[in-house]
C-alpha cells in the first residue's frame, strides 16, 4: 500500500492573546501612549496573557488521490489548518508530513509577488513548485485562457483587481498540476460564473486518481458533487472523519444555530433571539422561531423573514400581515412567533437569513443576516447533487417522454 500523500499527527496550534486593563482616569489615558511603547519593549502592569487553542489533539492521513472537504463553522481552525499544511503558519504541537509538490489558494494573491507582472508570477509560480520552464512554457496558453487576463498579463499584478488576481491565483493553482492541491474559500471573491469555472475545474482536478485536493467551502453541493471524504472540525478539533455525505449530515444536524440580540434601545418593542431548528433543516424544512419582548403589549405582533442567498440577494420573504385574517394572535408583550417552510424547495448552499418585528400598522425592529446557514438538498437529487445549478430554486420537476408512433 502506497504511503499517504498528508500524515498529521498530534497537531497543535495555539496563539497568545494580549488584554490590556482598562483605563478609568483621565491621567490614565493621557498616558496610555507613553506606557504602550514602553510595553513594546518589556511587560509591565496593565497587560494579562490569554492562551488560544486554534487546534488541538488534530490527526489524519490522507491518501494520494483522495479528495477531502474539510467543513465546520465559523473559528473552528481550518483556515489555520490549511496554512500549517501550506507551510505558511508553523504548529505549537505535532508533526505533518506531505509527499509531493504542494500549491495553495487559501486568499487573494497567496504566493503572488505584486511587483512582479501576471506572466512573470506564472512561471515564479511554477518554479516553487518545481516544474521546469518547459512544463510551465506548456501550460502557459491553458492557464491565461483560464483566468482572462491576457491584456493585463504583462502589468503588476499590484494593480490587478482582486476579482483578477483570484482568477489567476485559481488558475495557477490548477493548472501546474501539484500532487497536493489546497483550496480555501478564496473562490467567493469571484463573480457566479467564474465561481462556476473553477467548480468545474475542480471537479477535473477530483478526477484525476494522482492528484489530493482538500477542499474548504461552504457551497454544500460543490463538497457533495467534488469530495469522497469529509473532516469535520470543531473548536479546534476533528469531530469526525469519514465518507462525505455522513460528515455533511452529522455537522448540520449538530445542535440548533441561535443569535441573541441586545437592543439599542427597549423603549420600543425588539428582537430578543432567532434560532434556526437544525434537525428540521436536515429533513427539508426550514423552522425559525424568533423570540421579540415589548414595553407595551403588542395588538398583534407580527414577525416578518426574508431569505437572502449567500451573495445577499433576496430569494423570499413574508410576514404575519400577508396572512391577512388567518393570523390573529393574542396581545403580547413577551413571547416567541414560529415560522416553517416544508418542504425548502432550495439547492445546497449557504442562504442567510433577515428579521422584522412589528404589529398589524408598523415595523418596530430589524435584524440583517441575522443567522447564516447551510443547506443540503435532500429532495430531487439524492445520489448525484448537481455541480451547476440554474437559479436557488430545488422544484419538483417532472419528467416524462412519449415515443412517436411512424
Amino acid at each position: 500500500m502506497s504511503q499517504p500523500a498528508i500524515s498529521v499527527e498530534g497537531l497543535g496550534k495555539r496563539y497568545v492573546i494580549q488584554h490590556e486593563a482598562q483605563q478609568d482616569t483621565l491621567r490614565d489615558a493621557l498616558h496610555q501612549g507613553a506606557r504602550r511603547l514602553w510595553r513594546r519593549f518589556r511587560w509591565g502592569t496593565g497587560f494579562t496573557e490569554e492562551e488560544f487553542w486554534a487546534l488541538r489533539d488534530i490527526s489524519f492521513e490522507v491518501q494520494p488521490g483522495e479528495v477531502v472537504g474539510i467543513i465546520g463553522r465559523n473559528g473552528a481552525g481550518k483556515s489555520t489548518l490549511l496554512k500549517i499544511l501550506s507551510r505558511i503558519t508553523e504548529p505549537t504541537t505535532g508533526t505533518v508530513r506531505l509527499r509531493g509538490r504542494v500549491a495553495s489558494l487559501l486568499e487573494v494573491g497567496t504566493g503572488f509577488h505584486p511587483e512582479l507582472s501576471g506572466r512573470e508570477n506564472i512561471y515564479l509560480n511554477g518554479a516553487i513548485l518545481g516544474m521546469s520552464r518547459a512544463e510551465i512554457r506548456s501550460k502557459f496558453d491553458e492557464i491565461v485562457a483560464f483566468a482572462e487576463v491576457e491584456r493585463f498579463l504583462d502589468t503588476p499584478v499590484k494593480r490587478y483587481s482582486s476579482g483578477m488576481y483570484v482568477r489567476l491565483a485559481f488558475a495557477v493553482a490548477a493548472h501546474l498540476e501539484p500532487e497536493i492541491l489546497i483550496v480555501d474559500e478564496v473562490l467567493a471573491v469571484g463573480d457566479s460564473q467564474f465561481q462556476k469555472k473553477c467548480l468545474g475545474k475542480m471537479g477535473e482536478v477530483a478526477r484525476d486518481a494522482s492528484r489530493t485536493v482538500l477542499f474548504v467551502s461552504h457551497n454544500t453541493a460543490a463538497l457533495q458533487a467534488i469530495c469522497r471524504t469529509g473532516l469535520w472540525l470543531q473548536q479546534g478539533r476533528v469531530v469526525q472523519h469519514g465518507p462525505i455525505g455522513e460528515c455533511l449530515s452529522a455537522y448540520l444536524a449538530s445542535g440548533n444555530e441561535s443569535a441573541a440580540f441586545t437592543p439599542a434601545n427597549t423603549a420600543k418593542p425588539h428582537i430578543t433571539s432567532v434560532t434556526l431548528d437544525r434537525a428540521a433543516l436536515t429533513s427539508g424544512r426550514l423552522r425559525l422561531s424568533v423570540g421579540f419582548k415589548s414595553p407595551f403589549p403588542l395588538g398583534c405582533p407580527v414577525v416578518g423573514i426574508t431569505l437572502h442567498s449567500r451573495h445577499g440577494q433576496p430569494l423570499a420573504g413574508c410576514n404575519g400581515r400577508m396572512m391577512g385574517e388567518r393570523w390573529r394572535p393574542p396581545a403580547l408583550s413577551e413571547g416567541v412567533i414560529t415560522a416553517e417552510i416544508n418542504p425548502l424547495p432550495l439547492h445546497s448552499d449557504t442562504y442567510r437569513v433577515s428579521i422584522y418585528l412589528g404589529d398589524a400598522v408598523q415595523d418596530y425592529d430589524q435584524r440583517l443576516d441575522a443567522l447564516e446557514f447551510d443547506f443540503v438538498s435532500p429532495h430531487f437529487y439524492p445520489e448525484s447533487p448537481p455541480l451547476h445549478v440554474i437559479g436557488q430554486l430545488d422544484l419538483p420537476w417532472q419528467w416524462s417522454v412519449e415515443p412517436k408512433s411512424s
